[in-house]
């Protein structure tokens, strides 16, 4: 006997996966950039202390302010949420009682899961862009305080 299932529950599912994924693949490319980040910023302040001309140093602490900004926004991608206010997410699950947890898995949940999914991996992925183009904005300073400083 083969059993079908329906599209929409194959749609429910490949979607809840879909945006678990989304949202693993915002964590590492946040990572990364927080190392990247990182390394700049030391890299900048191993030259604080030289005899560099004032608008060089002036266009360096813009660079710097916007990595350390950059760096915030980063931390806030993987900054975990725990709200729990979805009935969806273990958050929730975490609240409740073992005849709270079987009340809760008695519906289909995959859609709530989805938009609560989603809503976390946008605001993610907002945090992230936001945080390469102050990386990007941070790397033209610098390009122009090198600049400046060769002149």
């Amino acid at each position: 006997m083969t059993i079908t299932v329906p599209a929409t529950d194959k749609n429910l599912d490949a979607a809840c996966a879909s945006v678990a994924n989304e949202i693993a693949r915002t964590d590492g490319k946040a990572s990364l950039l927080l190392a990247f980040n990182g390394a700049v910023l030391a890299g900048l302040a191993s030259v604080a202390d030289k005899d560099l001309p004032a608008a060089t140093k002036a266009v360096g602490a813009l660079a710097a302010l916007a990595l350390g900004a950059a760096a915030v926004l980063l931390l806030l991608v993987v900054r975990p949420s725990l709200r729990g206010d979805d009935r969806a997410s273990f958050p929730h699950w975490a609240r409740l009682d073992e005849g709270g947890i079987r009340s809760c898995m008695e519906g289909d949940t995959r859609a709530t899961r989805i938009r609560v999914l989603s809503t976390l991996a946008l605001r993610k992925y907002l945090h992230l862009r936001r945080a390469v183009d102050l990386s990007l904005a941070a790397l033209v300073l610098l390009a122009l305080a090198a600049a400046g400083f060769a002149l």
